[in-house]
């Protein structure tokens, strides 16, 4: 499956959420991706300081829910899964052009890198 695809069938999933706008999708989608990432840490967390232990398959699952919400996110501006991907790469190599992270690069960016 491709990464569009993915966010197609993804938003299959997104019928019957009570969102009446894009923005309504957003704020769903952003909530979510915080939630599920706060999930994610939580499981690294009980890990690391707690004694328990880690369930990779779980955590997987719960990185395809942060996925998940991601694609809806996306969707409600207008914008498809590689193409987001596709700016992040891009962005990256134009901070870091060796193909690596420089602690300098990182500190001292150029105006308009975000």
């Amino acid at each position: 499956m491709t990464i569009n695809e993915y966010q197609i069938n993804a938003m299959k999933f997104a019928n019957g959420m009570n969102h009446q706008n894009a923005s309504d999708l957003l704020v769903n989608g952003v909530m979510g991706m915080c939630g599920e990432s706060g999930e994610c840490i939580d499981m690294v967390k009980k890990a690391n300081f707690q004694g328990h232990d880690f369930d990779k398959q779980h955590f997987a699952k719960e990185l395809g829910d942060v996925a998940w919400y991601l694609a809806v996110s996306a969707h409600a501006v207008g914008y498809d899964l590689e193409t987001i991907f596709q700016m992040n790469i891009d962005k990256l190599t134009a901070r870091y052009p060796e193909g690596k992270f420089s602690v300098d690069r990182s500190l001292h960016r150029k105006d308009g890198d975000i």
